[in-house]
């Protein structure tokens, strides 16, 4: 299951979910869409800024991957990274999930959408152990081998 974030490297700020739901809508939205909501609904409801919190299970450690960025005068080699979308990854407070597995957030943990993004943390990814992800020989491309059924 998702719980947020977008895969694209562009993000499309048109189609950002409004602020202007109700809570039954969060519930029933797809997970993708849920900490997406969760974020809007914060914005236009807390004075302050309210951001995810980073995880203290996992260290997030991306792959390198050299790739080239070319223009009209040619091609250059550029170091980089792969990043695992967040929806990936978990979401808990000290160890205990905050996303349920019936497609919910614990109530617990997740209130409301402010003391979700205050209590709970997203965690990095163990790309190569969870998700058989690693940088090729070569460090200019990527062997995958997570397989879902």
């Amino acid at each position: 299951s998702s719980h947020f974030g977008s895969s694209s490297a562009q993000r499309d700020t048109h189609s950002r979910p409004s602020a202007t739901f109700a809570l039954s809508e969060l519930a029933m939205a797809p997970p993708s869409l849920r900490l997406q909501m969760l974020a809007a609904l914060a914005g236009a409801s807390a004075p302050a800024t309210v951001a995810q919190q980073v995880g203290s299970q996992q260290a997030e450690v991306h792959p390198e991957m050299w790739m080239q960025e070319c223009t009209a005068s040619g091609c250059d080699w550029q170091k980089g990274s792969v990043v695992l979308d967040a929806n990936w990854r978990w979401i808990n407070k000290d160890g205990k999930n905050c996303y349920m597995n019936d497609d919910t957030w614990d109530p617990a943990t997740c209130s409301d959408p402010v003391s979700c993004a205050q209590s709970c943390g997203v965690d990095g990814a163990d790309y190569a152990g969870t998700y058989g992800i690693k940088t090729n020989s070569y460090k200019d491309g990527i062997d995958l081998k997570f397989v879902t059924k």
